[in-house]
């Protein structure tokens, strides 16, 4: 947001300038420039047909739901109603306690034709650590998912949203795009589905990432009214690399609504 300060208010501007600061850090997000997946289309990759992918999405109004952070014991019957809903979903999953927890799941995930995508082995903020330390972060994730479903994962999210060149750099070493959203139900903070729900609706918009988590108590009672309300007013649920085709995702850019 711009700010309109005068010449003369310097010491306006100074104390603009510290609230400005605090925000940023409490927001959760470091700085960075994002592709919209807009723009993302806009570019084809190398070799891709305009009509190769199931939707296109610079038709249809096409939003990508997203969960994090799991899999975990609701997640059995999260897929089975995405599978009686036919929604494709990317599946961020965490490596530590959740992927080895539950291979069955992440294979599941893949065979049903899910996207399934990088969160970090433990949930650490990325941006307090060195390249090694994501480094390892992510391999280890990688790792895990590719001996369970014979491929590695093209997409990372951060944990908390929280990027920055050190990030950037070893997500791309790695293969990894970075996908962040534009909708949150902030669905770790409260059990309540019918609010998670209006939430999500609240925020929905074309070319849209949801961010949910498959691992909270609330969360997956929501998930069927949301994808009802949301096919009501004509959206088309794709996965995020379907939102973003004939474009690909890029190792190491950040993607964002």
């Amino acid at each position: 947001m711009p700010w309109n300060i005068s010449a003369s208010g310097s010491r306006t501007a100074a104390a603009l300038a510290a609230v400005a600061s605090l925000t940023l850090a409490l927001s959760g997000c470091s700085s960075y420039e994002a592709t919209s997946p807009h723009d993302a289309r806009s570019h084809p990759a190398e070799g891709a047909r305009a009509n190769a992918a199931p939707v296109d999405c610079e038709q249809a109004r096409c939003i990508a739901l997203t969960f994090d952070a799991g899999p975990g014991k609701d997640t059995a019957r999260l897929l089975d109603t995405l599978k009686r809903e036919k929604v494709p979903a990317t599946f961020f999953l965490l490596g530590k306690n959740h992927v080895v927890r539950h291979p069955d799941l992440v294979r599941r995930m893949a065979r049903e034709g899910h996207e399934i995508a990088n969160h970090t082995w433990t949930h650490k903020r990325l941006t307090d650590l060195d390249a090694d330390g994501v480094r390892e972060e992510l391999s280890r994730t990688q790792d895990a998912i590719a001996e369970i479903t014979g491929r590695e994962p093209t997409l990372m999210r951060p944990p908390q949203g929280r990027t920055d060149d050190t990030v950037a750099a070893v997500s791309r070493d790695l293969g990894l795009a970075q996908i962040l959203w534009s909708a949150t139900a902030k669905d770790y903070s409260t059990t309540d589905s019918a609010l998670i729900e209006r939430r999500i609706l609240d925020q929905a918009g074309r070319d849209g990432i949801i961010l949910l988590h498959d691992i909270y108590a609330g969360t997956v009672p929501a998930v069927p009214g949301i994808i009802r309300k949301l096919k009501k007013r004509g959206y088309t649920f794709v996965t995020v690399p379907q939102l973003l085709a004939p474009g690909r995702a890029e190792p190491g850019t950040v993607y964002k609504p």
